[in-house]
């Protein structure tokens, strides 16, 4: 905890340098819970010639580098890898949730996305979330069967097998099964943010299985088997995803959702036997030469990352090694994130639903945006503009909050193909609710508790049955000039993902930082009001040259796990994030 305790300090000196409030300032934002920070581990830029795969902990890692020596493509890699993740990081992702895919067909110079993202059922209805017309608490309705989606991971992984793999689907669960069967070493950071929550959060198979009889957290090394995973699993992949939509594990998470302690979720057998996934559009901008691309809606991450970039790309924030970091740089990128983050929050939602803005990229409108940039002065919170395309449709002033749980693989195989995956259950350890020997996502609280804004307004990311809340995960390939991939990256972080990504890039672009440097780079970025910056030493000086001019510096655990491969100086690069347990594993 040594760590934790400097980065406590650093965050003190900072506020107090600041003199953020006369009490001394709110020392962390709340919202780095409920994934938070464990420590730093040391993790050194790995190089591959072959494939390599980057991941959240090297045990899944490994399972996804198994695949590739066996001959798999980076769909069968990452499915390896989502499973082994669901084992040993069960507090970040898995089959009871959803993720989202960015791949690319190096034979067909081809790039696809899909969407595995959760779904209301069918019952869901507006005011879903709400008590007497007011919001339930926040931590209520993530404990309720309420909050849990129909999860979309494995028929996503499905979907992709069908379309890319390679090798035998029932080999790709071989890695996490015998994990399963004969037992996984409980990690530090598991171990650590089992203690951080209240074993009584947990249903009681779940608690049982996560806690000693007397309520503590597993220790760090124990061994712990789940031969009721080990058991789906191998139905799964004897029968394919119809083994998890159909039959006795679909009936498990039905019973899971509905006999939920806060409130029941209303999801049916139907609702997960008409699960599908959804082919997205990609989105892809220029940036300096390289090409960006990610996953439209119903993910903001994409978009949003896209407009701060195309609204800095004319701006000055320094180029090479020695223009890391620098004042005018961090402030400029808060103010355009600032703009992004507004457009974001209030017109951005499942497209199926909701009529996305086209004009939130036009040249013109980033321009008249980019106006309201000032280098010498902060804005605060600036409101969202009126991009074209708008189609006479009315949008409510957002209530969206996000927790900042997830995983993400990136993947470059012997072929050349590309696979980006950021992959999630929402908060730390979902809704904590169990099935079957997994825990249940609790994905719907990700859409706005409030159906309208206090106009009357409907609000684009407003539940729906049947609908995707809005995401913020950001898988994100980039290419260079002749469209050659260059990098392969993404982040979990709620939110916040649009953060990390953003610096990853910029790191990795404009400041010429190898993947390892970038990916372990101080996380810094605003949301809409507050400068948020990781408590670094390093960070007290910037601070103090960007108060005066207005900017509203918060300190923050900001707890990525920016995961990146890259091709770079004619080898392949890996970085795993070093505020996590990841590693990069190549040949």
């Amino acid at each position: 905890m040594a760590i934790r305790t400097f980065q406590c300090l650093a965050a003190l000196l900072l506020a107090t340098a600041l003199s953020a409030t006369p009490a001394g300032a709110q020392l962390l934002d709340p919202r780095s819970a409920p994934e938070a920070a464990t420590g730093l581990q040391s993790h050194e830029l790995a190089t591959a010639k072959r494939h390599m795969v980057s991941a959240a902990n090297a045990l899944a890692a490994d399972a996804g580098r198994e695949m590739l020596r066996a001959g798999g493509s980076a769909v069968d890699a990452a499915i390896a890898t989502q499973l082994v993740l669901n084992i040993v990081e069960p507090q970040s992702s898995g089959i009871g949730g959803g993720a989202f895919i960015v791949f690319w067909d190096n034979a067909k110079s081809e790039l696809k996305a899909f969407d595995g993202r959760e779904t209301a059922p069918a019952s869901a209805r507006p005011d879903r979330f709400l008590i007497d017309g007011k919001p339930m608490p926040f931590g209520k309705a993530v404990l309720s069967g309420l909050s849990i989606g129909v999860p979309g991971v494995v028929r996503l992984m499905e979907d992709v097998h069908q379309r890319y793999g390679k090798l035998p689907w029932a080999k790709l669960f071989e890695p996490a099964i015998r994990l399963a069967e004969d037992g996984f070493p409980i990690s530090q950071r598991l171990h650590l943010l089992l203690r951080l929550q209240d074993p009584a959060d947990f249903v009681p198979e779940a608690r049982a299985y996560f806690y000693t009889g007397t309520g503590s957290a597993l220790p760090v090394g124990y061994q712990r088997k789940n031969p009721k995973f080990a058991a789906t699993l191998r139905a799964i992949a004897e029968r394919g995803a119809a083994a998890f939509y159909e039959g006795p594990i679909a009936q498990a998470i039905v019973d899971a959702v509905n006999a939920g302690p806060t409130a029941p979720g209303g999801m049916t057998l139907d609702d997960l036997k008409d699960y599908r996934v959804k082919e997205r559009e990609t989105l892809c901008i220029t940036y300096r030469v390289h090409e960006v691309c990610g996953i439209g809606p119903p993910s903001s991450g994409a978009l949003t990352v896209a407009q701060t970039l195309k609204l800095i790309e004319p701006l000055d924030i320094g180029k090479g090694p020695q223009a890391v970091l620098n004042a005018r740089a961090v402030h400029l990128i808060a103010e355009a994130e600032k703009l992004a983050f507004a457009d974001r929050n209030r017109f951005i939602g499942d497209p199926d639903f909701v009529t996305v803005p086209d004009g939130l990229l036009d040249d013109a409108y980033l321009a008249q945006r980019r106006a309201l940039i000032r280098s010498d002065a902060a804005a605060d919170k600036p409101p969202a503009g009126e991009p074209p395309g708008l189609k006479r449709q009315s949008f409510g002033i957002d209530a969206t909050i996000e927790r900042a749980g997830t995983s993400h693989i990136s993947i470059i195989d012997d072929a050349g193909n590309a696979l980006s995956m950021t992959t999630t259950i929402e908060g730390a350890f979902g809704s904590h609710h169990w099935a079957a020997g997994f825990l249940l996502n609790n994905e719907l609280t990700d859409f706005s508790f409030m159906p309208v804004d206090a106009a009357g307004q409907p609000v684009a990311n407003a539940v729906a049955p049947g609908k995707r809340p809005r995401s913020s995960m950001a898988p994100t390939i980039v290419f260079d000039a002749q469209r050659r991939v260059e990098a392969v990256l993404g982040s979990p972080g709620g939110s916040r993902i649009i953060l990390y990504v953003l610096k990853t890039l910029i790191a990795l672009i404009d400041w010429g930082l190898d993947p390892q440097e970038a990916a372990d780079l101080m996380n810094f970025g605003s949301q809409g009001r507050s400068l948020e910056m990781e408590p670094e030493w390093s960070a007290v000086p910037l601070a103090l040259t960007l108060r005066p001019i207005g900017q509203r510096i918060v300190p923050s655990l900001m707890n990525s796990g920016v995961h990146i491969v890259m091709r770079r100086n004619g080898q392949l690069e890996g970085a795993a994030d070093s505020r996590r347990e990841g590693a990069a594993l190549g040949d």
